[in-house]
């Protein structure tokens, strides 16, 4: 099987044209090119809507007849979002769409002039001479179940990052007013009862001006059983030694109860969000195969299946942990040797669905347990926690992928082969 490098160089071939395209959000710059690099025409600028599209395939349409040409590649740059709808309209014109690195374009666009000028119709050229050299990858835009999983995943991260956010600015009003709340309920925001009292009493001084059994009656307006009297009393007590400020308190309740209703907002959102997710990871037929296995759950693997798309689409695991930026980098020179460490390029958010999972896993998943405790614990070469859960991370991906393509659930006694099980029992 041909170097994967290889395979695109010869796909730029003396009858490819090729397209640099500059993206922005209003106007975009393109560059036409041969195999060589030259310029086959002055670059053209076009507007971000149905008729600069058209002007682009229409000029891209233009050289390939006229040339001759048998084959047109364009490449772009991921930026924020605003290469999708180009990407689309191309790819659904039939013309073969590719992505550069932003960071390959930034640094090889000194080659030519040796200058630092950035302009975009210098940057599109640039974007074009690097796909002619083959330093491109292939879009995936997925389709179908996996497009809805993508942004079902997208927006769960979204909602978790703007309920985290409000998570921590209750905490820090809480901190001011009332710190000793902690003591009373472990975590404010979770439980029925720690909630109703941040609505209607959150403040020292409005406990103390309810007393116990104007406390107890709030609490009871959450919930009838579990918390009693005791509690009701103990916040009370609380209340009376507290250290929080007492200034401020009504602009300040009015600003907690606006955050906690947003908060509550939030979760109603997650849960039909989540709902969403199971019934789209069901669509996939993948879902059975992937729940069978120990510690992962629904929410994890919809969130796997939405980072990569289709795992069939790849043609070994090791490609989804590169694509997670799993893979292992050095730094070396002469005598001068670093230690090896994962690239981080690569989607950010991949990385962290699979800590997540390897966390969870090596938890309740035996096999995996038994395997990072072997990783952290070994004679030689012994991992640290972080390094042994990327590992198990890498193994999981494997786990997944190899389930998928072979249509069978998770057997334990095959998931670590008969070295790594003899590894194990010496290490033992």
């Amino acid at each position: 099987m041909k170097n994967r490098n290889v395979q695109k160089l010869e796909a730029i071939t003396p009858g490819t044209l090729v397209v640099g395209v500059d993206i922005a959000k209003e106007t975009q710059w393109a560059q036409f090119v041969d195999y060589r690099g030259l310029e086959l025409r002055k670059a053209l600028k076009f507007r971000n809507h149905k008729n600069g599209f058209d002007s682009i395939l229409a000029s891209i349409e233009t050289i390939y007849k006229n040339r001759r040409l048998d084959n047109i590649i364009v490449g772009m740059e991921p930026t924020g979002h605003y290469w999708k709808p180009l990407a689309n309209y191309l790819l659904k014109n039939k013309v073969n769409v590719v992505m550069v690195n932003p960071y390959h374009t930034k640094r090889a666009k000194e080659l030519d002039d040796n200058s630092q000028t950035k302009s975009d119709k210098k940057d599109a050229l640039t974007i074009a001479r690097l796909v002619r050299d083959g330093r491109y990858y292939e879009v995936y835009m997925p389709q179908d179940i996996f497009a809805e999983l993508r942004v079902l995943s997208n927006s769960r991260i979204s909602l978790m990052k703007r309920s985290n956010a409000l998570k921590n600015t209750i905490t820090a009003v809480m901190d001011e007013y009332f710190p000793e709340i902690v003591t009373v309920f472990k975590n404010p925001l979770k439980g029925k009862a720690a909630m109703q009292i941040l609505k209607s009493c959150p403040f020292p001084s409005l406990i103390l001006e309810l007393g116990i059994d104007g406390v107890l009656f709030e609490i009871k307006k959450a919930v009838k059983k579990t918390v009693g009297r005791k509690k009701a009393q103990q916040l009370v007590e609380t209340a009376k030694s507290s250290i929080g400020v007492g200034y401020g308190l009504v602009s300040a309740k009015l600003k907690l109860g606006l955050m906690i209703e947003e908060l509550e907002l939030l979760t109603k959102q997650l849960e039909q969000l989540e709902k969403a997710m199971e019934k789209a990871l069901a669509d996939t037929g993948y879902g059975e195969i992937i729940l069978s296995i120990p510690g992962i759950g629904v929410v994890t693997a919809a969130s796997f299946l939405g980072e990569i798309g289709d795992p069939m689409r790849f043609d070994h695991p090791r490609q989804i942990c590169k694509m997670a930026g799993y893979n292992l980098i050095e730094n070396s020179s002469g005598k001068n040797k670093s230690r090896t460490v994962i690239s981080k390029r690569g989607r950010k958010n991949l990385r962290s669905i699979l800590y997540q999972m390897a966390m969870t896993m090596v938890a309740v998943n035996d096999e995996m347990k038994k395997l990072y405790k072997y990783l952290k614990t070994r004679p030689n070469n012994s991992l640290k926690k972080k390094q042994a859960l990327v590992v198990i991370s890498k193994k999981i991906v494997t786990v997944i992928y190899n389930l998928i393509k072979k249509q069978t659930e998770y057997q334990a006694e095959l998931v670590l082969g008969e070295f790594r099980k003899n590894q194990i029992k010496q290490a033992a």
